[in-house]
């Protein structure tokens, strides 16, 4: 059995589903970039919790945790079933890796989750368990996480980081809702941020990575909040210590959403 890649996602909102944007066509073909998955372990930047906590239900139900969105988004289903075996391996892997990790045993698929998996993985026959970012933790943290369940790859598991590579949402909405244009200084620095970290990936400085919000151009612009760029070092973590990465997919929306994910081999 090959090893299996990780893979950082930019999931968007949940009209990801049905907007026709380039980011959701390469969603749509995630499946014919890796091999197929034997269960997949997700962290989502919308499942935040104290340290790590893992979620063991057998059959997660779906949370719609946006509003004002397309009424048809709210009657979507993803009805892939938990892994609780896997799951209690998850948690045994962090805790031996000192990384205290507590179980939730019932939680449903947050749109985090729920709408990249729908559109890579539609048949929905994949065991998927979830673990939380914490929002109060660092990179660094992040990172160990990923490192943790690295040998999860090593058995077909896809461990998949979805966040957002920007996540401005005070500057997103009123453009989204018509009632502001598109401000041509914050896409220099989207466009800044997410190069940076593209040459940080293409040299592997894990230092510099690792150090974003001291190194990096216009952290605060990019994410006012952390919790969206998390899930990119667990993904990085994941990878290994020496991955070969590659920058699957990179588009914008409204020249400054960026959509950006990795690849870590």
């Amino acid at each position: 059995m090959s090893t299996m890649p990780s893979l950082f996602i930019s999931h968007g909102g949940p009209n990801i589903v049905i907007d026709d944007t380039p980011a959701r066509h390469y969603l749509e073909g995630i499946s014919g970039l890796v091999p197929a998955p034997k269960a997949i372990v997700i962290v989502s930047a919308h499942f935040e919790a104290q340290g790590a906590t893992v979620v063991t239900d057998p059959n997660p139900g779906m949370i719609y945790d946006f509003g004002g969105f397309a009424p048809e988004l709210y009657e979507m289903v993803y009805p892939a079933p938990g892994e609780p075996k896997l799951a209690g391996r998850v948690l045994q892997m962090l805790n031996d890796a000192g990384i205290p990790a507590s179980a939730v045993e019932k939680r449903g698929f947050d749109h985090g989750t729920w709408t990249p998996l729908k559109l890579a993985f539609p048949e929905a026959n994949i065991p998927v368990v979830q673990v939380s970012v914490d929002p109060d933790r660092d990179a660094h943290w992040h990172y160990a996480l990923g490192k943790a369940l690295a040998p999860l790859r090593d058995e077909g598991i896809l461990l998949i980081g979805s966040g957002h590579i920007t996540h401005n949402l005070r500057a997103l909405f009123p453009v989204m809702r018509g009632s502001a244009a598109p401000d041509p200084a914050l896409m220099e620095k989207v466009n800044a941020f997410t190069l940076w970290f593209a040459d940080r990936f293409a040299e592997n400085d894990r230092d510099a990575i690792l150090d974003w919000k001291n190194r990096a151009p216009f952290p605060a612009e990019n994410h006012p909040t952390d919790e969206h760029l998390m899930p990119i070092f667990f993904a990085y973590g994941a990878g290994g210590d020496q991955p070969r990465i590659e920058r699957a997919h990179s588009s914008k929306q409204y020249g400054f959403f960026a959509w950006d994910s990795y690849l870590f081999h």
